[in-house]
């Protein structure tokens, strides 16, 4: 029976909106070891405050895709998607599941390789997992385990929220013509019976971290970005970890208030750590362009207040004793998130929402009476 994996054929995937500066940077990280590339922009109501009138990026985004379809896409891999493209006239997207399913829809490849504009992956690596999955064709999904960057290539936050499974991302899956891509939240994809892929056979994001595989997230580098990131999750419906996500920004990265809540899932506490490893090439490429100003409105944060806290001795102390803390309160944390995960796949999650928030309400007010 001939293998139905013969090479490791990828399409990527990406969705994105106001992607600058990553977008160039990441498409030509890519180039190289994609059999195609589907890039899925603009936006869905909740982002509407971080959008055009008509659903697009308010930066060039949309105008660094197609200057690079013009001009960097030699071999014509890359396919530029709009909601005009699948029938949405006022230019947005209904939700992220349809921005997903789009690229899915028009993936050639024999692997689907999820990815946002401010993941990257160091070369020796991405080429690591395509040669095992030239070697092991049966792998039907891969997840990473991720390095948060936060503001600036020297640091990366850590918490108690990442510890507990929000730091492993599944992104890779294998891809057939009948394959179906399910939810964005969390990435799924199903094969001809409805079977998870992940439940077929997968490799774990802890598997290779013990490899020194990692996916690479700059997802609070620059201040323009976590700015753009707080306003669209102030008006998300599909979560409730960030009620006051805008007034994290301005108290936790702007300003190092609160040093141990500087993931913005500030719930949960969290840490700055020195990172002293190397970057994916582009990554680094990017940020010489934005200290040399060629990306206008793009800056680095500030970094003499994050030394100053490195630098304290109860600092490092007290990430000792989060870190502790994770290891007793991390199972218990992860258990009730995969319960949330797939309380929010039924129909009952919006009355379960609906309570919650009534409750709360009553709480305020009793404490605000008293």
């Amino acid at each position: 029976m001939p293998n139905p994996f013969p090479l490791p054929r990828v399409t990527f995937g990406m969705i994105v909106l106001n992607g600058e500066p990553f977008t160039r940077y990441n498409l030509r990280a890519l180039y190289p070891f994609a059999h195609q590339i589907v890039v899925v922009e603009g936006a869905c109501p909740s982002a509407k405050s971080v959008a055009t009138e008509d659903g697009h990026s308010r930066d060039e985004t949309l105008e660094v895709l197609r200057g690079f379809q013009a001009s960097e896409d030699a071999e014509n891999k890359l396919i530029i998607v709009t909601a005009e493209d699948e029938g949405y006239p006022d230019g947005f997207w209904p939700e992220k599941d349809e921005m997903s399913q789009a690229y899915a829809r028009r993936a050639t490849g024999n692997y689907l390789w999820q990815i946002d504009a401010d993941e990257f992956y160091r070369p020796q690596d991405m080429q690591a997992i395509l040669d095992m999955l030239r070697q092991n064709s049966d792998i039907m999904a891969v997840t990473f385990r991720v390095l948060t960057f936060w503001g600036g290539l020297a640091y990366r936050t850590d918490g108690l929220f990442l510890r507990a499974g929000a730091q492993d991302f599944h992104r890779l899956f294998a891809w057939r013509h009948n394959y179906r891509y399910l939810t964005h939240r969390p990435p799924t994809v199903v094969d001809e019976r409805g079977l998870d892929l992940r439940k077929i056979k997968a490799v774990s994001g802890e598997q290779l971290a013990q490899a020194g595989i990692y996916m690479y997230h700059y997802e609070l580098l620059f201040p323009k970005q976590v700015l753009e990131k707080v306003k669209y999750y102030a008006g998300a419906t599909w979560t409730d970890l960030l009620p006051n996500a805008e007034k994290w920004a301005e108290k936790c990265y702007l300003e190092l208030q609160q040093p141990y809540h500087v993931h913005m899932v500030y719930k949960y506490a969290s840490w700055l750590e020195r990172y002293k490893g190397a970057h994916p090439p582009e990554v680094v490429k990017m940020i010489n362009a934005v200290q040399s100003a060629e990306h206008l409105g793009v800056r680095l944060r500030r970094t003499d207040d994050i030394e100053y806290l490195l630098a304290r001795p109860s600092y490092r102390v007290g990430r000792v004793w989060l870190k502790v803390r994770s290891h007793v309160e991390g199972p218990a944390m992860k258990l009730r998130g995969t319960i949330l995960q797939k309380l929010r796949r039924t129909p009952v999650w919006p009355f379960v929402r609906r309570a919650r928030s009534r409750l709360i309400r009553k709480a305020v007010a009793k404490v605000s009476n008293d």
